[in-house]
């Protein structure tokens, strides 16, 4: 045991006290650090999360604010994920997001189905309610440091691999690359939130799941041609723009992002990339691509997201939803509960935590509050994203008013609206009609028909 802990105190970045994992001590609750003498050394517990995008910073924030000392990893601090930019109105107040942030206040949305039928969904929207569309390395940016200034250490490095201890009194190594010099850190708790491609969560054997490639244009409009999208957001769904997604039209601070999803034809990507360009043709000519950008965006929950003392959260987890594929505030929110559980579970950093903790304190508390609308999202995904004939009747559908009032209440406040039972059931048979319109259940339809017939 000497051996190991002289060993790790080489290879400690920071040259400070060895750094093996601090056992819990029965005489008087605390973890703490065996040296060569007798006397033990007591000291916080170390954590690190590894990857800086909302997620990793909501989380090491709460992590450094409840007293754990905190390391948040970010291999390109500069570089800007491909994503659409819109989060909720309730993550502003949430997280204190300032609103110089905010590049538009979108407060007119349009979805256009594959026959090219137009519905306006914004009609409900109140004068204080709009969706705030962001650039993400703007608001990275600012997660991250909101994190250091909590007291996190942030490192600008490149995670190369993470070894996983044998035993529940070891800790964690961290392999990195920064400044061009590989290193090493020891630390008791990791939390994953490096993305889709989660080298955390391979390194925990969390599972495979299936992933959508998102692949997205910025493009600077001339100055008329923005102004029509000042506060404007535009969906495009149809075969010719995703097979299984939609694509859209996004304003930011003086320019646009135009892009797709798929999960079922990532090959055909930039075919469908066409698709959408030629639909907007009109909207978007005379403009300049400044930036193209594409990644992998998780379709489900991973089958693990917590195993030992390693916790995932953001699209390492897989939160992000079906229909709509938001993720931002469900990542900035996984790595809050997440940071604050482990706070909580280690009494402020005094105690170590185990997969228990986290379970109980972290996966029990997300699960409860957001599992009900994944699995909403993930139906109506499969009902109204299958082929053409089904997204006519979701763009015909959105045409009704209280469709718009139901799904900005539950998007705006990120909870399944309460609605009116009459109401409910009239879209509920609204939505079978529309359905039965476009041909999805036709023929079901006129089989029941057959069948109460002949008994008649």
């Amino acid at each position: 045991m000497a051996a190991t802990q002289t060993y790790l105190a080489d290879l400690h970045p920071l040259r400070c006290l060895p750094t093996p994992l601090k056992i819990q001590n029965p005489q008087n609750q605390c973890h703490y650090f065996k040296q060569k003498s007798t006397n033990p050394v007591i000291c916080k517990l170390k954590a690190a999360v590894i990857g800086g995008g909302p997620a990793g910073s909501s989380a090491a924030e709460a992590l450094a604010a409840g007293g754990i000392e905190t390391y948040l990893f970010e291999r390109s601090p500069a570089t800007a994920k491909p994503c659409g930019g819109a989060i909720p109105l309730c993550m502003l107040d949430e997280f204190s997001i300032p609103l110089h942030l905010i590049d538009r206040r979108v407060t007119q949305m349009r979805i256009v189905s594959p026959s090219n039928l137009v519905v306006d969904f914004g009609k409900t929207l109140k004068p204080h309610e709009f969706i705030a569309m962001l650039r993400r390395e703007v608001l990275d940016s600012f997660l991250r440091q909101r994190a250091e200034s909590s007291g996190a250490t942030l490192l600008k490095a490149l995670v190369t691999n993470l070894v996983v201890p044998t035993s529940s009194r070891e800790p964690y190594v961290i392999h990195y690359i920064m400044d061009n010099c590989r290193r090493q850190l020891a630390v008791d708790v990791v939390i994953g939130a490096d993305g889709a491609n989660s080298r955390v969560a391979k390194s925990i054997k969390a599972g495979n799941y299936s992933t959508a490639i998102a692949f997205q244009e910025r493009i600077k409009l001339p100055e008329d041609k923005m102004g029509y999208y000042e506060n404007l957001a535009e969906m495009y769904v149809g075969n010719d723009v995703s097979p299984d997604f939609y694509a859209w039209v996004f304003p930011k601070c003086d320019h646009v992002a135009v892009g797709t999803g798929t999960v079922c034809s990532k090959a055909d990507i930039k075919s469908l990339q066409r698709g959408i360009r030629a639909r907007v043709r009109s909207k978007i000519e005379g403009g300049k691509v400044i930036k193209v950008e594409a990644h992998p965006i998780p379709e489900h929950p991973r089958p693990i997201r917590v195993r030992g003392r390693i916790a995932l959260v953001g699209d390492a987890a897989g939160y992000v939803t079906k229909c709509s594929g938001e993720g931002i505030y469900f990542a900035a929110k996984s790595g809050r509960i997440c940071g604050e559980a482990i706070v909580k579970a280690s009494e402020g950093g005094e105690k170590i935590i185990n997969e228990d903790d986290l379970k109980r304190e972290y996966l029990r508390k997300w699960d409860d509050k957001y599992f009900t609308t994944f699995k909403f999202l993930d139906v109506l995904q499969k009902v109204f994203y299958g082929n053409n004939a089904a997204r006519e009747a979701l763009v015909e559908l959105c045409g009704d008013e209280y469709v718009q009032r139901m799904t900005f209440d539950s998007y705006l406040y990120k909870k399944l609206a309460s609605g009116n039972r009459w109401e409910d059931a009239k879209m509920l048979m609204n939505t079978i009609s529309s359905l039965v319109r476009c041909n999805i259940m036709g023929r079901e339809v006129e089989a029941s028909a057959q069948k109460i017939l002949s008994r008649v």
